[in-house]
């Protein structure tokens, strides 16, 4: 649903809206008057050292002229720093066109028109939060932080506001001849199109545009800088290009999330851009056709799971305990994000894992509310009981056997990482070295935690009992994630971290194919092929192959 356009105040209700033209037809002569100051309001027009760039005659519309034949202009140039803007202060750029002949100051009465003049103003600076994670070896108590930084942070908080400079800047103005109308153009074009009071007409659209200035370019203004470069680009910009770059910067006035969030957001633009920027236009496409079959076959697996365990009747072949390690590892990274401030995506993404984990639960095993003996003698206390299926079932057996064998490599292996993460890595405090030597020992190990179930199914010498549609398209997933990790730059530990899942998936591959489908067992909804043939009395007798299959001596279902 399109957002309301703002409703022109001065026009009567129910008066027609008359179309309005373009103050400057194409093919108008102009001159570009750029002036620099730390004023948000400019006015002295007589300042020579404030005039950044004078540029006579440019052509409104024309795209052949300039440098390069495209109708663009450059003009670069090194400016001294003000100690006030050294000190967080603001600077501005005030932008003029004017009709050829005329001037910009109002106050010369012979060469200044009000029609003949479009002005823009934008701060040139852009002010972001820097954060200071005060981190110490919990040891020793040393950091290896700069002093500089540690100082500053001490006397500034934990986050502070510094003005930073992006040494690139281009003015676009849009090649637009639209009869807009007042008070009927769309957001967020709205408020690029300025109206003249008087006549009703429109000026020439004057856009700055920054969108390629990528984040990690910007750098900050401080008392070690001398002079800040500028770099200013003129170049003309077709309506529906503006309309996209208008519409990428648009934020809704309706977000609740916070401002540090636009700054996240901010970042996560910047990996796309670079993608635009330095990848291959086929290497490009094939990423997004890639990515939408990704998000494809996550909310397949999501539902399949769901399906898989809404419908379960029989624990039988299924490691519980995995299930419940899974909530703890669900558990620790939800904490471990909250505690880094990860985006807020990411953040709720976990937290509904989180809340799937916890319902699956409720499915392996009976769990009651105990008013009886009462938690601090107010709170019912919360029973979980194993289900009579998985206690029941030899199932049990091997998970605790399982467990039992792989808790000799498990303790080992985090007892080190702990005493590793302790001595070499910083941390905020001991709730943070907590959280990151569990994160961190989950991260590298945790495909560890998948081979109870291959125990369990080398066991019971059957793999019926497993969700393979979702195993399917999980496994399919991290397939496309390998191939990110080798397309996309990034550490090589993490390279190898992708291929981890993919050895347990090829062993669940190699137990399908070697413990084949046996009528008999039973499959993951607690039911075998005889069952359903004895429930089903009326249907007709089998044929010979069933029989044949159904007759095997046992030596040759095992086999199967």
């Amino acid at each position: 649903k399109p957002w309301p356009s703002t409703p022109d105040p001065s026009t009567p209700a129910g008066a027609p809206r008359v179309p309005s033209r373009n103050l400057f037809p194409k093919d108008t002569l102009m001159d570009l008057y750029v002036y620099v100051s730390q004023e948000e309001v400019f006015s002295d027009f007589n300042n020579t050292d404030a005039l950044f760039w004078f540029h006579r005659d440019l052509v409104y519309g024309d795209w052949t002229t300039g440098e390069d034949g495209d109708g663009c202009y450059q003009h670069y140039k090194e400016m001294d720093i003000p100690e006030k803007i050294q000190q967080n202060g603001s600077l501005y750029i005030h932008l003029y066109f004017t009709k050829s002949g005329f001037h910009p100051d109002p106050k010369r009465k012979g060469q200044y028109r009000r029609l003949a003049t479009v002005h823009a103003t934008r701060m040139l600076n852009k002010y972001k939060r820097r954060k200071f994670l005060k981190t110490k070896n919990l040891l020793t108590g040393e950091t290896e932080a700069d002093p500089e930084m540690i100082k500053r942070a001490e006397s500034h908080g934990p986050v502070e506001i510094i003005s930073h400079w992006h040494p690139n800047l281009t003015i676009n103005m849009v090649d637009d001849h639209t009869a807009w109308v007042k008070g009927s153009v769309p957001p967020p074009l709205d408020q690029y199109v300025k109206f003249d009071a008087v006549s009703g007409d429109y000026y020439p659209i004057v856009y700055f545009n920054d969108y390629w200035n990528l984040q990690k370019d910007y750098y900050p203004i401080n008392e070690t800088l001398k002079s800040l470069p500028l770099r200013l680009s003129y170049c003309p910009l077709s309506l529906w290009r503006w309309q996209l770059y208008a519409a990428q910067n648009a934020r809704s006035p309706w977000n609740f999330l916070p401002e540090d969030t636009y700054e996240q957001s901010d970042e996560d633009q910047d990996s796309v851009k670079v993608a635009l920027l330095e990848t291959n236009p086929y290497l490009l496409g094939l990423t997004i056709v890639v990515s939408i079959v990704h998000s494809i076959f996550e909310f397949l697996a999501f539902k399949n799971d769901i399906q898989f365990w809404n419908s379960r009747q029989s624990l039988e072949g299924l490691s519980v305990r995995s299930i419940i390690f899974g909530v703890f590892q669900s558990l620790v990274v939800l904490l471990y994000i909250l505690d880094n401030e990860t985006n807020f995506v990411v953040q709720v993404s976990v937290f509904i894992g989180l809340l799937i984990d916890l319902w699956k639960i409720t499915k392996v095993m009976d769990v009651k509310l105990d008013r009886e003996n009462k938690f601090v003698g107010v709170f019912p206390r919360l029973v979980f009981k194993d289900k009579s299926t998985y206690v029941e079932s030899s199932t049990k057996i091997y998970d605790d056997m399982a467990f039992k064998y792989l808790s000799w490599l498990l303790y080992p292996l985090f007892g080190c990482y702990a005493v590793y993460s302790l001595l070499y890595v910083e941390h905020k405090g001991w709730y943070s070295w907590v959280l990151s030597m569990l994160y961190g020992f989950l991260l590298t190990f945790g495909f560890i935690t998948m081979t109870p179930q291959l125990f369990i199914n080398y066991k019971m010498k059957s793999v019926a009992h497993l969700p393979w549609r979702m195993l399917t398209y999980k496994a399919l997933n991290t397939f496309i994630d390998d191939l990110f990790a080798f397309v996309i730059k990034m550490p090589m530990m993490y390279r190898i971290g992708c291929l981890r899942d993919d050895v347990v998936f090829f062993i669940y591959l190699y137990q399908r194919w070697i413990y084949r489908v046996d009528p008999n067992r039973v499959n993951e909804f607690g039911t075998s092929g005889v069952d359903h043939a004895q429930n089903n009395t009326a249907a007709p007798a089998p044929d010979a192959a069933s029989a044949a299959i159904t007759d095997k001596p046992e030596g040759e279902k095992k086999n199967d």
